[in-house]
């Protein structure tokens, strides 16, 4: 079971997460593997003070890449998409 403090990650800020957060508000996060739902959510709450109405969890498969000559495979990771209560915001997020 992982700490308030291993639970969240880091943020991941893409062009698609940049979109969804324009769009709906939704924030995206590399979390711990073992976290669930509820971990996640006392983790937000107490790291950032806000509160997340829904949280959906994914697990991210790994990839194979090439390196030249050399076959491997990316780690596989979980994300988790947050959707804050209204007028709650991230400033990791903001411009």
């Amino acid at each position: 079971m992982p700490s308030v403090l291993e639970t969240i990650v880091r943020p991941v800020v893409t062009e698609k997460s940049s979109a969804a957060y324009q769009l709906r508000k939704e924030y995206a996060f590399e979390v711990h593997p073992e976290a669930n739902k509820y971990q996640i959510r006392e983790a937000l709450k107490q790291l950032f003070g806000v509160t997340a109405t829904s949280v959906r969890t994914m697990q991210m498969r790994r990839d194979q890449v090439v390196r030249g000559r050399t076959k491997g495979l990316t780690a596989r990771w979980k994300k988790a998409i947050v959707t804050l209560k209204d007028g709650e915001t991230l400033p990791v997020f903001e411009g």
